[in-house]
């Protein structure tokens, strides 16, 4: 019986000891990935701070001076909205206490944050950009920092992900090769200009659609996909083996943007547009979906958003017109408000789908960014857009009158006739016209088109005109036929 009784009684102290440590265990606060050493956090807004606990467990934050406190509530979930805090090249301190232990995290910079999403274009590496030996070596921006998430997809949505290389990495000549390039290009003009940290969040993978990036809320406010809106249920599809297709909708929403919302971010990067080639203005409507669902959940209706269109490419034996319905597609969604479109028509490779100059391709959105977000009101942002098309047949035969914005100081890029320019008449037979800047506007000319309705635009894949602005940005193409 004694025995017995002091085998009760070791089983007894061993369960508690299970107990008290799962108590233990549940009671540790935990704050998701995204959160980490040599991180940058977004100045000027209302800092976004969460993680879990224990239900009911009281949770105090600490980031630069600045304390709050809260509970986590009945699932063990807390969040922290601190107040604007200003930014800093110097570490700020940040830790987060509660009940049962601490967090103290390292190298803390407050500055500007970017989203980077899209598919190959924006996961090239600088490695693998025009002068990687030069601009590795050159790498030494302590104050841009990245952080890259994994290729997840996911069939919810998640609330952490384990970054690659294990969180927020320094720029470095050690750790730059491995950065997203338009993201770094991008940071680096961008600090060069407002001299404070970047921060640039890499969520990105090669050869996707538009789709699977898009939150539910996104697919419900557009009609135009109502379809899908109406069947997200369904959504993300598994394979026949069970695995989640990472090509359908909501697939990597769920699993590489939402762990990271709603992390503080001035902005988002968007490179895509290859993997649904062939789509035309159904483009613009899916990437007004992705717009409006990333507004909503950061809860930021002005969120920037700021894109590249695609550069040309001979994209086999597509119709050569696909691609030009990409770029319609992309520069309509220029009426989206808070958007911007970085042109990139003069700085492809036909023959290459991953144009090397990544440079000029960060340099470009960077433009945008600080003219329309930080002020920088002098520095002009974007190259000649279509603005309006007159057809004075009565008085000009075969002519057209077209005006664009940002057109001050209209010119050949390289001194030559004007390139890739065709009118046509009520058939929409297009035919090559002669072109030729008049002050802000350009006269398009065909004497065998008797009564022109149509003009367009460096309207094929592979199309690499010469019209440019003063500051040498160059014109979007475009046309002023329908499309579907």
């Amino acid at each position: 019986m004694a025995k017995y009784l002091s085998f009760l009684c070791r089983i007894a102290s061993l369960a508690g000891t299970i107990a008290f440590t799962q108590i233990s265990l549940q009671a540790d606060i935990k704050l998701p990935s995204v959160f980490g050493n040599h991180m940058v956090l977004q100045q000027g807004q209302k800092l976004p701070i969460w993680g879990w606990a224990a239900p009911g467990e009281s949770v105090t934050v600490s980031v630069a001076g600045q304390s709050k406190s809260t509970k986590a509530d009945n699932n063990g979930s807390w969040e922290i909205r601190l107040n604007p805090i200003s930014s800093s090249k110097t570490p700020v301190p940040f830790s987060v206490k509660g009940a049962n232990n601490s967090i103290e995290y390292k190298d803390v910079l407050v500055g500007e944050v970017w989203l980077c999403s899209g598919q190959s274009n924006m996961e090239w590496t600088v490695s693998r950009s025009l002068n990687p030996k030069e601009e590795i070596a050159n790498g030494k921006h302590p104050l841009i920092r990245h952080i890259k998430i994994p290729h997840r997809p996911s069939d919810k949505p998640e609330k952490d992900v384990t970054p690659v290389g294990g969180g927020w990495q320094v720029c470095t000549p050690e750790t730059v090769a491995n950065f997203s390039a338009v993201g770094y290009y991008f940071a680096r003009y961008l600090k060069s200009n407002l001299d404070v940290p970047i921060g640039l969040l890499g969520s990105n993978w090669g050869g996707t659609r538009i789709e699977p990036w898009t939150p539910p809320s996104g697919f419900k406010s557009v009609p135009a996909l109502k379809d899908t809106a109406a069947n997200l249920k369904d959504y993300p599809k598994k394979g026949n083996n069970g695995k989640i297709q990472h090509q359908s909708a909501l697939a990597l929403y769920n699993g590489m943007i939402s762990p990271l919302k709603p992390y503080g971010i001035r902005g988002a990067l968007w490179y895509q547009g290859e993997s649904n080639n062939g789509e035309g203005m159904l483009y613009y409507e899916k990437k007004k979906a992705l717009i409006n669902g990333w507004r909503d959940v950061w809860k930021n209706k002005k969120l920037p958003f700021y894109f590249v269109q695609l550069a040309p490419f001979k994209y086999g034996n597509r119709n050569p017109l696909d691609l030009a319905g990409i770029w319609q597609a992309q520069l309509s969604t220029l009426d989206i408000p808070y958007t911007g479109m970085a042109v990139t028509t003069d700085i492809g490779n036909t023959r290459d789908i991953h144009p090397k100059n990544k440079q000029e391709v960060g340099r470009r959105l960077a433009l945008w960014a600080l003219n329309k977000d930080y002020g920088k009101k002098e520095i002009k942002y974007s190259g000649p857009l279509f603005k309006s098309a007159k057809f004075p047949s009565l008085i000009q035969k075969g002519t057209a009158i077209v005006r664009f914005s940002h057109s001050k100081g209209l010119k050949s890029s390289n001194n030559k006739p004007l390139t890739h320019w065709e009118i046509a008449g009520e058939d929409g037979k297009f035919s090559a016209a002669q072109a030729t800047i008049k002050g802000n506007s350009v006269v398009i000319k065909n004497d065998t088109v008797k009564k022109p309705k149509f003009v367009r635009f460096g309207y094929n894949q592979e199309a690499e005109p010469n019209l440019v602005n003063g500051e040498g940005l160059p014109a979007s193409p475009f046309t002023t036929e329908k499309i579907k």
